[in-house]
């Protein structure tokens, strides 16, 4: 997985949140109202293939008029892209969502396009505003019953954290123990539905981003796997799963479950030191156990609890008292109950020989829909673009750092490797594991943690020791 060829974890190396504990979300901050009016919102969303129609049409009179092909094709890349992203910003709310998703699109954009998203992304992340305690109250009512706060000793009306489509509360289970009842806001369900409909049917215009590729499948993948978030019953369960893979676990604590309602979930209370504060204020020794951690249990879940964990940012994770880390926030998961694809393992392999088959490599990559049929690509340019993602697990040891990945980031956006990017497409089957690899990165960066990370990939990740051109004859 430290192969991904869709590079976006530089905007999530760039700076850090502040998370409570227990929450899995960002502490409440002032934000803008959010568009509720689902008239407003599909306008919003329906200028978008408006607005291209219009940039194509001009563009095709610059062509005429005798500027290059090339040039007048960027300009309209670059202000759909700006279009795409602003209208995202406005929005906010359930479209959040969508947008923390589309760095899937961002990843391959040429930096030039890139920005202004990366811009609007850091506006889509604020909080939403809280909800006052009568609909809370309301919410519970409709969920738990009228007697709702018959299961509670105590409650708090005050939220300690809000995020994109719920908010938590502290509260005092009927048996004494600290729980944290995450309570969805009502109507976000609709809005965000609402906007991957009208999205999904401007699907060209990712297209024209990115044509290599395939963007209809994509999105409504993505749509499926989002709109499970919104399901609270089905995040109860991937959440107790998780608990009962790593109970007693000497690395890993999942809080159990208490109870789960289709708007309503409570769990365990978990403390410990958010994983935002070891990046800002740890020792080195805290953050690369922390950083080896989160490896070990991104890598291992998939053949411990059959789901990987799919939402790895500094608020769901928390350094405990002990030692272990902690996990929140099990709304974004990928289920895999035959473990990782051993298409990884065997990649890894190829690309840590001293002279890979790059040829059997883009076998791989279009024998798994990485390339599309009819999109050609440089060997040498695909090798040159794929050798320094396989990097981290080839070294018995490695740091990452921010330096590493602005390093990175400067690579993918030279043209020849940019060029490549933009060739590559995402299988839908591969959404959520590209989406782990890129937050990863740029959390372990953000760490700035060092560790025997390989043993982790060589452990968790199938695939490596099988019988194939280059395989090494032993497991070193």
């Amino acid at each position: 997985m430290w192969l991904c060829p869709l590079h976006g974890a530089l905007k999530r190396a760039a700076g850090t949140n502040q998370y409570r504990a227990g929450a899995g979300v960002r502490d409440n901050v002032g934000v803008s109202d959010v568009p509720k009016n689902p008239v407003t919102r599909a306008a919003k969303i329906a200028r978008l293939p408006i607005g291209l129609a219009g940039r194509t049409a001009i563009g095709v009179g610059k062509r005429i008029g005798g500027r290059p092909a090339e040039i007048v094709a960027q300009e309209i890349q670059q202000r759909t892209a700006d279009q795409i992203f602003r209208v995202l910003g406005e929005l906010k709310g359930g479209a959040m969502k969508f947008g923390q998703a589309l760095s899937i699109f961002e990843a391959a954009l040429p930096p030039e396009i890139a920005g202004p998203y990366r811009a609007t992304l850091t506006k889509l992340q604020e909080s939403a505003p809280p909800l006052p305690a009568r609909t809370v109250h309301q919410v519970l009512a409709r969920d738990l019953g009228e007697n709702w706060r018959d299961n509670f000793a105590e409650f708090n009306d005050t939220p300690a954290a809000a995020a994109s489509i719920g908010q938590v509360h502290q509260a005092r289970w009927h048996d004494g123990r600290r729980v944290a009842v995450k309570i969805q806001y009502p109507g976000a369900g609709r809005a965000l539905i609402g906007d991957f409909t009208q999205l999904s049917r401007a699907g060209r215009l990712f297209g024209l981003l990115m044509p290599g590729l395939e963007v209809k499948p994509l999105l409504d993948e993505l749509k499926d796997r989002i709109t499970e978030e919104l399901n609270y019953e089905l995040e109860a369960m991937s959440q107790q799963m998780f608990a009962d893979a790593y109970r007693d676990d000497p690395d890993i604590y999942v809080p159990d479950v208490v109870l789960g309602t289709d708007q309503v979930l409570v769990s365990e209370w978990m403390d410990g030191t958010p994983l935002s504060r070891v990046i800002s204020d740890g020792s080195k020794e805290d953050r690369d156990r922390a950083g080896i951690l989160l490896v070990r249990f991104l890598f291992s879940g998939p053949s411990r609890a059959g789901l990987l964990h799919a939402d790895p940012h500094p608020g769901n994770f928390r350094l405990l008292d002990d030692g272990r880390l902690g996990v929140l926030d099990f709304g974004a998961v990928d289920r895999l109950p035959g473990g990782l694809p051993p298409f990884f393992g065997r990649l890894l392999r190829i690309m840590h020989e001293d002279d890979p088959d790059i040829a059997a490599v883009e076998r791989e990559l279009r024998e798994h829909g990485f390339l599309r049929p009819g999109i050609d690509v440089d060997l040498d340019a695909l090798r040159a673009f794929l050798a320094p993602l396989a990097e981290p697990s080839k070294v018995d040891s490695f740091k990452f750092s921010r330096e590493w990945l602005r390093g990175e980031a400067a690579r993918v956006a030279d043209m020849r490797a940019s060029n490549i990017s933009r060739k590559f497409n995402v299988p839908p089957s591969y959404v959520l594991i590209h989406r782990v690899s890129t937050a990863g990165i740029g959390v372990l960066c953000q760490l700035e943690c060092e560790g025997e990370f390989r043993a982790e990939v060589l452990r968790w990740v199938p695939g490596y020791f099988d019988p194939g051109p280059g395989a090494p004859e032993s497991g070193g």
